[in-house]
């Protein structure tokens, strides 16, 4: 059984999400949950730092993308930041890169949405 964690927590008035372990089809629902919570509660600031994640499947990815309108159509977004090369690699692979900032820095993504809000 793959072992996965969310820490949430906030930071300059943006959600942080501290992703740990393995995003998999038997994970990604606790993920989900999180998301679908921080749309209802219009927290829609969010930078997922990923730098304890070591794995990510296809499953993990498609949460990312099943919300990202949801949460940009409320002016949000998601940002990630720290992933480990490997993991980044996926992500890469599949144009996330085009979607999404993943940024190598948590601050560094913060202040991606600080700059926006001027």
């Amino acid at each position: 059984m793959s072992t996965f964690e969310i820490k949430k927590r906030s930071k300059s008035g943006i959600v942080v999400l501290d992703i740990f372990g393995e995003l998999d089809a038997h994970t990604a629902p606790g993920l989900e949950k999180e998301f679908q919570k921080l749309i209802e509660d219009k927290s829609v600031n969010i930078v997922v730092n990923g730098s304890g994640l070591e794995y990510i499947s296809s499953a993990g990815l498609g949460v990312f993308m099943a919300y990202i309108e949801d949460i940009r159509s409320q002016n949000g977004d998601i940002k990630i930041a720290g992933l480990r090369p490997k993991v980044f690699n996926v992500f890469d692979l599949l144009g996330f890169p085009t979607l999404y900032d993943i940024i190598e820095t948590e601050d560094d993504a913060i202040g991606r949405f600080q700059n926006h809000s001027q």
